[in-house]
């Protein structure tokens, strides 16, 4: 049976959701001087989170040592390798939360700045339709918020990846995998918040949204964690990551049913 046109494969929306990212970039001819103002919160938080990046380098062995006190007493070889599977499972783990963590505070750090540049990528689609007045304060209190929420779910999807991580090859091969497919949808999730909270939809209606459009939202989400992995590219790409996820948001809301209107009740 042929596909419809109405419902591309779940290839072609994989790259569109991955053009979508590129599309931020297009943003920078129409407001440079917005973007490079979004960089400051990304240079900012870097800076503090660079401190504990290095920590956490300079300090790898000796943590991997304290979270395997009971291999201790085994054989050398094995005991060294055992470890080194321990090692690479914390920094596949610690990649994951850094980056979602370090997105969450950029986003509530930037607020206004990142608000200005989804604001701009709507009204280049035409602007957001009955969008309810948010004062600040509430924006800020619903982003924090959101933000917890949101770390919930990297915990657990953290854990179960380090554990993972303790099958050779195989196990440290899938969890690097699924770290960067479960890392870029949790991005995605963060970098549509405001055009989600601007339509006065919650954070569970916009994971429903979300899920609707898996292989759109996870091409998006997915280039946008591979190139948050270069160095420097968080801090980079941070304000075209915001313009695309406003992209991207624009075109899963435009397929949700509109509600009905009174003369619709009326006349069904």
């Amino acid at each position: 049976m042929a596909r419809s046109a109405d419902n591309p494969g779940s290839l072609r929306q994989f790259l569109a959701g991955v053009r979508m990212l590129g599309a931020g970039f297009g943003v920078w001819r129409t407001a440079p001087g917005l973007m490079m103002l979004g960089l400051l919160p990304a240079v900012i938080v870097a800076i503090v989170f660079g401190f504990g990046v290095v920590a956490l380098a300079l300090n790898l062995e000796a943590i991997t040592v304290a979270i395997t006190p009971f291999a201790s007493e085994w054989d050398e070889t094995l005991r060294a390798g055992f470890r080194i599977l321990a090692g690479i499972a914390l920094v596949v783990v610690a990649v994951l939360v850094i980056i979602n963590v370090f997105t969450a505070v950029t986003l509530v750090v930037g607020q206004p700045l990142y608000e200005r540049i989804w604001q701009h990528v709507e009204s280049l689609g035409g602007g957001v339709p009955d969008a309810p007045d948010v004062t600040f304060f509430a924006g800020l209190a619903r982003g924090i918020t959101d933000g917890i929420r949101m770390l919930i779910p990297t915990a657990l999807t953290a854990a179960a990846l380090f554990l993972l991580g303790f099958v050779p090859v195989a196990g440290t091969i899938l969890a690097a995998s699924l770290g960067a497919i479960a890392g870029g949808w949790f991005l995605a999730v963060e970098l549509t918040g405001p055009a989600f909270e601007s339509r006065g939809k919650t954070l569970t209606e916009r994971r429903r949204v979300l899920r609707a459009h898996r292989p759109m939202v996870t091409g998006f989400g997915l280039a946008s964690y591979l190139v948050f992995l270069i160095p420097l590219g968080a801090v980079i790409m941070m304000p075209v990551a915001v313009a695309g996820a406003a992209t991207l948001s624009r075109a899963v809301l435009a397929s949700e049913p509109k509600p009905a209107t009174g003369l619709d009740r009326t006349t069904s």
